[in-house]
This record gives C-alpha cells, structure tokens and sequence, in this order.
C-alpha cells in the first residue's frame, strides 16, 4: 500500500497540473462534447466554454493520468467568434453547449469536427466533407422537451440537468424549445405544487411526478402533453389534468406514463390516454405522421427534412431500384427513398417501430414499401435467399453505429452504393473504414445541422462499390 501511494505521488510530481491550481493556457480545438481542449506544458486540459485559438485562465477541477478538467475563470484572449449566449442560465445548464459560439462558427466547427474525426479514427483524409447545411433561425427548433421534476424550496421546478449531474436547472425559458413547450412546464409546475403533487426523488425512491414531456407537431400546431409519474392513480391525478386543459387551451392530448422502476430510462411501459387524442400529427415534406408519447420522430422537423432530402440525393435513384433501409425505425426515410425507388424494404429490430411505419406507410399511401422486424444482418440474408439484392443500401444506425456483421453482410450483398446516416462522426468513422477495406469507397460526407446551440451533428456519407 506504501509502494502504491508513493508511486501516486509521483505520478502527481511528474503531471505539470495540479487540481485546485490556476493557469493560463492557449486551447487549440474544441472536444467531442464542445468543450475548448488546450495544453498546459504539453498536458491536455478540457475545458468547457473555451473556443479554439483563445488564451485562458483555468482552475484545474480533476486531474487523470493523460488528462485534466478545468473550470473557465477568464478569457484573455478571445476568438472573434465569440459571442455573449442569450439563455441567462446557459452556463449551469447541460442543454446547450455552444450558445457563447456565433452560429457561423458553430457550424465551421461541426465541419472541423467531422474532419477531424475522419482524418484520426477512419485514416480518410482524401474523403471530401462539405460545408454544414443549417437553419435560418437556430433558435426554437426542438419539437420534443421532456424535463425533469423537482423541488425548488417548496416550488415544484422542471429544467435542465446541468452538465455532468443530476442537479436539476430550473428552466422557465428554454431558446431551443418550442415556445408551447415552456408554457406547458410553467403550468405543471405551479399546478403540481398548488395540488400538492410531489416530485419523484431519484435518492429515495420517494414522490409521484418524475418528468414532464412535451410533443408538437410544427406544420399541424397539435401539442401533446405527457406526466411521467411513478404511480397510476395518486391524490390530485385528476385535478392536474383538468387544471392543464384549462391551462392551457391549445393542447391535443394529455397522457400519463407509469414508470416505477428506480432507472434514468425516462417512460416505462405503460402509458394512459387522460385526455384528448392518442396522437398528434406533424408533416416533413409531403409526409403526414403519427407521433405517440413513445414514437421515435426526429425533434428537428424543419432540418429532418433536409436531412432525409440529402440521403435520397445521395442515393441517385432513378426509379427502378430496389433499396434496403436498416436501422428503419418508424420508417421516415423509408418513405422519401420510396418516392424515387422502384421498390424499398426496411429493416428495424425493434417490433413496435415497424409497426408505427406500416401504418405511416398506409396513411400516406405508400403501397412500395415493405417493412420487416428482426436483426439486420439476419433479415438481409433471408431477402438474399429469397432472391432479393439491393441496388442500393441505406444505413442509419443508433449512434453506437453498425455492428461489423451488418457492415459485412450488406458489402456482400454487392449494391453499387451505400449511403450512410449517421450522428455520431466517430462511429461513422470507424464504419467507413471498415466499408473500405470491403472494397466501398466514401466520395464524400454532408454535415446536416440538426442540433444548433449544441456539439451534435448529422452526416450523410455517400459510399460506391470500388
């Protein structure tokens, strides 16, 4: 035990920081997660609200073997592209990472960290990545909030974790969210703490409400309402529902999911129609679609179009391929690639997925389109043996990106192209050098900014048969 503690010591000798130190340092390039990364005497230092090419002063709040943290005590030397951020609690809250960030420079950064990542984990520095496509107005674009509920004093709050915790942030105005979204969390708030209904408390396992969802629909204006609570039936149920549609006027369903498992997974299993409709609807391009209180649907609508616009453009359909989907989810690009394709099938594990795309599917008339559950490496073998080859294959896989068997089987199976949908640069990275060791060659990668104000970027990456 001796031996260990001197050999710590001696670690903490030979690292040129020290946590509860101050020092000045120049950051050279933001992280994976928006945080500015810098050297102190050729020791990396994270530190969150830096931007590359500024000196800053830092406190050292953790120190590891190859790395420190540090806490942003002053800019002195700024990046032109620094701005002061809107949200008064943008600092404490873990919402948004890159407000104190112009949008321009937000999205040069994306690029570059698409960039970087190609170049470092996938060795594809000849593959080209093109200027981000953004918003005109980053601002208010997320059509899903789901916060969670606390205590503030007697006060029952909603808002943000801050980052790295669990701590709740009270958010009464969030410039990301719709602005429906943030009324609704005022309503609950006031009426759950004048009712008497309690926060859910993760430490004890103690109190009813856990978390407050919010859904819109952009294009149909419908709002859907839904209270996470750990119990089906608790005193001051009704009264809060009744309270909320008087509360608010423009609301189209109010429902209520039991989750009563101590987990972070935010719904459980079972979810209760209290009020209103058991859907809301939204539209991208010409596409109308169901969404439920668990219904996966991409909370930027606007950009969801230009994203799935670009996957179909990069696929270079001509009206008589035939196209496999994996990872299809509720079937959403399956619906856009079916526009252009002869005839397409999605591939998605998860079995209540592919039935929310079969009935989007249905609605809006979409009758060359199959959708099938199960693994997707297994599922594409037995369309092989059926006789069935794509021409083309599209891929958009959670952001742990595809296992190494999908990214076989589908080479095997020969389409002239792939193209990749990915949110994560890293997985998408990684999985296109693995493609082009199969013989598929990336000819280029379109960022898509689907998250301003945030680290998070979509790409769509354009594959050929070499």
């Amino acid at each position: 035990m001796a031996s260990k503690r001197r050999l710590q010591n001696l670690e903490e000798k030979v690292r040129p920081v020290q946590a509860g130190r101050t020092y000045t340092f120049p950051i050279g390039g933001l992280g994976h997660s928006g945080e500015g990364v810098g050297r102190c005497d050729g020791f990396t230092v994270f530190v969150p609200h830096a931007l590359p090419g500024e000196t800053v002063t830092a406190e050292i709040t953790e120190v590891r073997t190859n790395f420190a943290r540090g806490r942003l005590l002053r800019v002195d030397t700024a990046n032109p592209q620094r701005v002061t951020p809107p949200c008064p609690v943008y600092e404490s809250c873990g919402g948004c990472q890159l407000q104190h960030l112009s949008y321009a420079g937000q999205l040069a950064a994306k690029q570059q960290s698409v960039r970087d990542a190609l170049d470092r984990i996938g060795k594809l520095m000849e593959v080209s990545v093109q200027p981000v496509l953004g918003m005109e107005q980053p601002w208010r674009y997320r059509n899903k909030a789901q916060f969670p509920v606390g205590w503030q004093g007697s006060q029952v709050i909603t808002g943000c974790y801050s980052s790295g915790s669990h701590t709740i942030i009270p958010t009464s105005e969030c410039l990301i969210q719709q602005e429906i979204n943030d009324r609704l969390m005022a309503a609950v708030s006031q009426n759950a703490t004048e009712i008497g209904v309690t926060p859910y408390n993760e430490k004890t396992g103690q109190g009813i409400l856990r978390h407050v969802m919010g859904r819109v629909g952009i294009a149909t204006g419908e709002v859907m309402a839904v209270l996470v609570t750990t119990q089906k039936d608790f005193p001051g149920n009704n009264e809060l529902v009744r309270r909320l549609q008087q509360a608010m006027p423009g609301l189209t369903s109010i429902q209520q999911n039991i989750n009563a498992a101590k987990t972070n997974v935010i719904l459980g299993r079972e979810t209760i129609v209290r009020w209103g409709a058991p859907v809301i609807q939204d539209r991208i391009g010409r596409f109308t679609f169901q969404i439920s209180a668990e219904s996966f649907f991409q909370v930027n609508s606007l950009q969801t179009q230009v994203l799935y616009e670009q996957a179909v453009q990069a696929a270079g359909l001509g009206g008589g391929e035939t196209v496999f989907d994996l990872y299809s989810g509720t079937g959403t690009i399956s619906l856009f690639l079916a526009e252009k394709a002869g005839q397409v099938y999605g591939i998605e594990y998860s079995r209540a997925a592919v039935q929310d795309a079969e009935k989007n599917a249905q609605a809006n008339g979409v009758d060359n389109v199959s959708f099938i559950a199960g693994d997707v490496a297994e599922k594409i073998v037995d369309l092989r043996d059926k006789g069935i080859a794509p021409d083309v294959i599209v891929l958009d896989p959670p952001r742990a990106g595809c296992d190494a068997s999908v990214l076989q089987t589908a080479a095997a199976m020969g389409p002239h192209r792939m193209v990749y949908v990915s949110c994560n640069p890293a997985t998408l990275a990684r999985d296109l050098a693995i493609l082009a060791e199969l013989g598929y060659v990336t000819q280029s990668v379109q960022p898509v900014d689907m998250f301003p104000q945030t680290y998070h970027v979509e790409c769509v990456a354009l594959i050929d048969k070499q």
